[in-house]
């Protein structure tokens, strides 16, 4: 049973290094929405808050985190149609850790960058989610 925990918790942590590489790549590759994102976001540029991007919480990277706030924002492309069991399993565990989530369509923000970051900073400064 002993050498079960060890082989277990080895490969939580060969996940885990996995998962910081793709983190970093992905800060160094970001897709076009949150590279537009963290532009308005980065350096407290939202209301003084202090952002984070692909961010490992748990196994999982979530775009972007205010960690003070405990709201984690994604920006989801196409893809995310296709996941929609997934997510929501992923969304449970993040606020099962006392994280809020909101989930924007790339679409939408591309549409209209500045309503997304003002349901943020509402997000934020209520501690809620706006509708």
């Amino acid at each position: 049973m002993r050498g079960m925990v060890r082989e277990t918790t080895e490969e939580k942590r060969k996940s885990l290094q996995v998962n910081r590489e793709r983190a970093r790549k992905m800060r160094h590759e970001p897709v076009p929405m949150e590279e537009l994102f963290w532009s308005e976001v980065r350096n407290r540029k939202l209301g003084g808050y202090k952002f984070k991007r692909q961010h490992l919480i748990g196994r999982y990277i979530v775009d972007f985190v205010c960690v003070e706030h405990r709201l984690i924002v994604e920006m989801d492309g196409p893809f995310h149609a296709a996941r929609v069991e997934y997510d929501a399993v992923r969304d449970a565990f993040l606020q099962a850790q006392g994280y809020r989530v909101l989930r924007f369509p790339n679409k939408y923000a591309a549409e209209d960058i500045g309503i997304v970051l003002l349901t943020v900073k509402h997000a934020i400064e209520t501690g809620t989610p706006s509708p």
